[in-house]
């Protein structure tokens, strides 16, 4: 058995056909080729095809996973319902885990900071509700608490900022509907209670 043709893929710049006998074989990613070594004219055992079958399959895996990450970083949690969904086993699931945490792209520490910023950038968030959401993505308690030290925002500036956008609409303009909304966002009944009281004292 002889590989015959080694072959840029059209849809997938990055990856590569390998044609053994004239006849496509498998396919890998730039990396997995230079670390294989595969060459034109090089001679493969029946074995030797199976290995690297199933390394395309493999390099495929992580390919895919290493994109996902990506495209946003995820929890351990959110990698592990991928993988799941995937339907990898749990000895392909762990070899990609590996890889992803070398490059510290599944690491939940980061991921919480990550969150808890990118969050901020969106919109006024209380703590409570910045808490909630990473519980949500089973980020441990710990991890969390430590994530949550670090932010630096202050809750009552975050409160003030969200009320001022909120007055702009017609149905906030009643407090008690401005407060149940702000109490639904995760902020304290006091911290809200005190601010409007600033607020209309200012006024």
């Amino acid at each position: 058995m002889n590989i015959t043709a080694i072959t840029q893929q059209g849809r997938q710049k990055g990856r590569y056909s390998i044609f053994v006998d004239d006849k496509y074989c498998f396919s890998l990613s730039t990396d997995a080729l230079l670390e294989t070594k595969l060459y034109v004219g090089q001679d493969l055992t029946e074995a030797e095809v199976k290995s690297y079958t199933k390394l395309s399959a493999d390099d495929k895996a992580y390919n895919l996973a290493l994109a996902h990450v990506l495209r946003r970083m995820r929890s351990s949690y959110e990698f592990d319902a991928y993988c799941k969904d995937k339907d990898y086993d749990d000895a392909l699931s762990q070899r990609i885990r590996d890889r992803l945490e070398r490059l510290g792209l599944i690491d939940d520490e980061k991921f919480a900071e990550a969150w808890i910023r990118n969050r901020r950038l969106l919109k006024p968030m209380s703590r409570r509700r910045l808490t909630l959401e990473l519980k949500q993505k089973r980020v441990p308690e710990d991890v969390i608490e430590q994530a949550m030290a670090r932010d630096e925002s202050d809750e009552r500036d975050t409160l003030r900022e969200l009320i001022q956008k909120r007055r702009r609409q017609l149905k906030y303009q009643d407090d008690l509907k401005l407060m149940q909304y702000l109490v639904r966002q995760g902020f304290s009944y006091d911290d809200i209670r005190a601010e409007l009281q600033t607020q209309v004292s200012a006024n």
